[in-house]
């Protein structure tokens, strides 16, 4: 797991306010709001764009999450932040390690192409492996709606 690092923050402005997304897990945004005045506020990115709107649809507030996509009930999408995450990454370094014929020391220090790659997501369908992508990518993927936790607060001058 990465250390969270402010610079990978992306901010837009949206009705006189500045909200922050790309919290790695709902701590960090709950920290971020207390230290720099702001409400955690959930934001959708819906229209297979960068474009951002507050939203409540996936309930991030409230069940403390950070991110969620919602892509129709044959797909499901699991951030590297999610408990779920590691069990599939080993699968897939697994089947991988088998396809590429490596031998048994290959196989346990293989490349760590999903645990380094920039923010992670594991896509299934139809609980079947698909593809990884990353979170900002997904928000173009599938006519997914993406939702991540954000920080409104108050223009800087």
């Amino acid at each position: 797991m990465k250390t969270f690092n402010s610079e990978n923050l992306v901010k837009y402005e949206m009705d006189e306010k500045q909200i922050v997304v790309g919290f790695p897990n709902y701590e960090e945004a709950e920290n971020y709001a207390a230290q720099n005045l702001g409400d955690l506020v959930e934001v959708g990115f819906k229209d297979g764009n960068d474009n951002p709107m507050i939203t409540n649809e996936a309930s991030l507030v409230s069940r403390k999450m950070h991110f969620f996509v919602e892509a129709g009930p044959e797909y499901r999408f699991i951030h590297s932040a999610d408990p779920a995450f590691r069990e599939y990454a080993d699968q897939l370094q697994e089947r991988k390690s088998d396809l590429d014929e490596e031998s048994p020391e290959e196989k346990y220090f293989a490349n760590a192409e999903i645990e380094i790659s920039e923010d992670p997501i594991i896509v299934l369908k139809n609980n079947e492996f698909e593809s990884v992508t990353s979170r900002e990518r997904s928000k173009y993927l599938k006519q997914a709606n993406v939702y991540e936790i954000g920080v409104s607060k108050p223009l800087e001058d």
